[in-house]
């Protein structure tokens, strides 16, 4: 396209909706087709080349840090009715449980998948591969979403480190769709709490920080996947029935984000512990609470061995719920649009 002929206004099309409390704008259209032959290549070209679509929409005027951002692509995979492309204020992690939740939502919603009475199932392709859904629609109502969670496990247990404004912090590390550092909130001074936000948001910045200078963790088979972007304080669990636990919990996504919910990869990377610390069988529930009340339901529902690392299959059980529907314009001469990449965006059109 001839550069002087660019557009001067992009419309995108957006569904908002929450899962616990978490927004997610789901980009339902707008953009043209993104080069690459999957959903994780088309990651990678707009980690690579086109950011500005996320910073766009997690910063002023837009948006806000605290939301997530999902684009809808078409699958790559001919079973998944759909693909998404997952953007936080950390970068772009190959997998999200509460994303996943709200996309799913969404593809229901606005027709891409025909809604059926009762429960039906569906694939979806994240940058992390194709995702089993369950949906439960009652009187044409999506009234909960069941997602698979990544393979999760435990790197690393009960390990110290020095934290400056701190002190000592013990801490395990989790890998559940990203590596997560476990501690325990009671240790740390937390009953988890709402007025507590400020600090916990303090404090898993200084840990995450301190974590980060440490050398780089490797996943077992997909290597380098990026520095440590997340930290989940852990409450004491409580056993409500025989197989199902209860837990408060919050999670932190770096730089200064603490969610509303607790997350889906929370979720598992907590059953990932308590399997590992032998407190949970096959078929076992943990319901995580966070600091507004909201509740995600993981469940373990196997595990398999991979070299020195025990792995975990789950699932994650939440609720979405469609709380907009709008056409934003977006003025690429607008001081305030400093968003690299988007004329990538307009260049394919």
């Amino acid at each position: 396209m001839n550069p002087a002929a660019a557009p001067t206004t992009l419309t995108l099309q957006l569904l908002d909706t929450h899962a616990g409390g978490d927004v997610s704008r789901i980009v339902t259209g707008g953009i043209a087709p993104l080069p690459g032959a999957t959903v994780r290549a088309q990651m990678e070209y707009l980690r690579d080349h086109a950011d500005g679509l996320r910073t766009l929409l997690l910063e002023e005027p837009y948006g806000i840090p605290e939301m997530s951002v999902d684009l809808l692509v078409p699958a790559t995979d001919p079973r998944a009715a759909a693909g998404y492309i997952i953007m936080e204020v950390m970068g772009y992690p190959i997998y999200s449980g509460s994303n996943t939740l709200c996309t799913a939502t969404a593809v229901l919603e606005t027709g891409l998948v025909d809604k059926q009475e009762g429960e039906q199932t569906f694939l979806l392709e994240s940058p992390a591969g194709l995702v089993n859904i369950t949906a439960r629609v009652e009187n044409n109502e999506v009234k909960a979403i069941t997602c698979e969670g990544l393979p999760s496990y435990i790197d690393t247990y009960q390990a110290q480190l020095d934290v400056p404004g701190i002190g000592t912090v013990t801490y395990s590390i989790a890998y559940s769709g990203g590596f997560y550092a476990l501690v325990d909130a009671a240790q740390l001074g937390f009953a988890l709490t709402p007025d507590e936000e400020r600090a916990l948001n303090d404090c898993a910045f200084a840990i995450v920080t301190a974590l980060q200078q440490q050398p780089p963790l490797s996943h077992y088979s997909l290597g380098d996947v990026g520095p440590l972007p997340f930290l989940h304080f852990m409450g004491p669990v409580e056993e409500v029935s025989s197989g199902r636990f209860r837990s408060r919990s919050a999670t932190y996504v770096h730089p200064g984000v603490i969610c509303r919910s607790t997350t889906g990869t929370g979720t598992s990377a907590r059953l990932a512990l308590m399997h590992y610390e032998g407190l949970i069988k096959p078929g076992d529930q943990l319901e995580t609470i966070s600091l507004r009340d909201t509740r995600f339901v993981g469940k373990f529902t196997g595990f398999e061995q991979q070299g020195q690392f025990s792995v975990i299959e789950n699932t994650i059980t939440g609720r979405s719920y469609v709380i907009a529907e709008s056409d934003i314009i977006v003025n690429v001469d607008d001081p305030m649009v400093s968003s690299p990449g988007l004329d990538k965006l307009f260049s394919a059109r």
